[in-house]
């Protein structure tokens, strides 16, 4: 009886390890689209594309240990709606039993990606394959798990991230478009004539999650840059931009690895670009300076890499969320009148004097104004990967709320995702709504100017909930 018993305890404990050992998988879905033009968003003009470039990915990372099993998924997207985001998650659920709450899904916010409604034959066509196409991401992934371990590290990229709003010497700020005077201005320009200083600061950091099987062959890179799109793709054609070339490059910094699946999240990135602003870049080709930006960031997460001492077969796994209920912002009576007057300006001549793009901004204040719901509920995630954290936002996240997360967060590291689950306009601090300019505006930020403070104190909070 003592032999079976401590036979039995033997089987007990191993079967123990084996379930809460760390498991991993990654998989990577074209989600190019198949018939064209199709619309690519992100300005006020129509920017229709005619052909892919190059492709468009769902890239997908599942991690369990057994009690928890999430999803992390990047989509070459200017920014996906949690109603389409929803729609994939709901399939690859009840395909995988990964609960919905457990899957993050961001957008690398790409400027030449393709729109997600059914407004024509080909839209609708690629809102179907998007979705399919993020499930199935998720679903390959689940289905590639395999006993892994896992690591984080970063690295810096100072010199391709600027802040993009600045202070203008006296007398160099022009009206904006609602005919008032802010106090910096968005992408001004290389004119020393005109700068004076940025109005904030950078995140230089790229902060990447390793994953290894057990033969330590690489499985996955997941890779966090606060860095705005490029740009300076071909025109009229879909492109991933950065994200997509980083992805292509980065098996060939682990000696031609094809089977590491990477990917590269945009960060807290809402006041930050590529644009040096303070001095001249030379002329670059089409997709030239995204084929620069991501040689420099995968060489940044292989330094990154090389700072793993090692890789955690037991590191713990934790992910919650949260629905937190924001107000809209509301105009207030003079500024309707003001717009209405605007828009009421029909003379060609007339609406050549008013401020630049005065009326489509006008438009935006009475969308405002007669928006039937008074609140919108977003999602936020906080996840743990061993002594990583993850902070999910469903907004284009300004850097200074992500560098107030990493420095107040109860974890050795931190990483946070912006266009995360959804993308609901700009989220900038109280302070830098002080000071005006077009992340700000009415249209483009739409939610209470204290969110950053609402979302960030459940952020903490959670991650708190998630150390303990």
């Amino acid at each position: 009886m003592k032999f079976v018993f401590c036979t039995f305890l033997i089987f007990t404990s191993s079967l123990l390890a084996q379930t809460n050992s760390l498991r991993a998988g990654a998989a990577a879905v074209d989600i190019t689209p198949k018939i064209f033009p199709l619309n690519m968003p992100g300005g006020f003009s129509a920017n229709m594309a005619e052909s892919a470039h190059d492709p468009l990915h769902a890239r997908a990372l599942v991690l369990s240990e057994g009690k928890t099993t999430l999803a992390m998924v990047v989509v070459d997207n200017l920014g996906a709606g949690p109603d389409v985001l929803d729609e994939a998650k709901a399939i690859a659920s009840a395909k995988t039993g990964i609960p919905i709450e457990k899957m993050l899904v961001s957008s690398t916010h790409t400027h030449s990606g393709s729109a997600l409604n059914t407004r024509s034959e080909a839209a609708a066509a690629y809102r179907k394959l998007f979705v399919e196409g993020v499930a199935d991401s998720i679903v390959q992934a689940h289905a590639a798990l395999k006993p892994a371990s896992v690591g984080a590290a970063m690295h810096p990229l100072p010199d391709e991230v600027f802040n993009r709003r600045w202070y203008l010497k006296p007398g160099q700020m022009q009206l904006n478009p609602f005919g008032k005077l802010d106090a910096v201005k968005m992408n001004p320009g290389t004119n020393p004539e005109v700068l004076d200083h940025p109005a904030g600061p950078t995140d230089p950091d790229i902060t990447i999650i390793s994953v290894q099987d057990s033969k330590r062959q690489q499985v996955c890179l997941f890779a966090n840059y606060a860095l705005h799109y490029v740009g300076g793709s071909p025109g009229a054609q879909v492109s991933a931009d950065y994200y997509g070339e980083f992805a292509r490059l980065m098996p060939s910094r682990l000696r031609g690895n094809g089977k590491l699946v990477a990917m590269m999240s945009n960060g807290a990135s809402g006041d930050i670009n590529n644009i040096p602003f303070n001095v001249t870049r030379p002329p670059r080709e089409p997709f030239e300076q995204i084929r620069i930006v991501a040689q420099k960031a995968a060489d940044a997460v292989w330094f990154a890499l090389k700072k793993i001492d090692k890789h955690r077969a037991d590191a713990p796994l934790g992910m919650l969320q949260r629905e937190i209920t924001l107000k809209y912002r509301r105009p207030s009576e003079q500024e309707v009148m003001e717009a209405k007057a605007v828009l009421a300006v029909k003379d060609k001549a007339e609406i050549e004097k008013l401020p630049r793009l005065a009326q489509n901004y006008a438009g935006s204040v009475i969308s405002a104004s007669q928006r039937p719901e008074e609140s919108i509920t977003v999602k936020v995630q906080a996840i743990r990967i061993g002594d990583l954290a993850v902070c999910a936002i469903p907004f284009e996240t300004f850097v200074e709320i992500g560098l107030d997360l990493k420095k107040r967060s109860p974890f050795p590291q931190t990483m946070v995702i912006g266009l995360a689950n959804g993308r609901h306009g700009y989220l900038p601090t109280p302070e830098q709504h002080k000071l005006g300019g077009y992340e700000t505006w009415i249209g483009t930020n739409v939610v209470q100017e204290d969110a950053s403070v609402i979302l960030t104190t459940n952020l903490l909070e959670m991650l708190n909930k998630l150390k303990n």
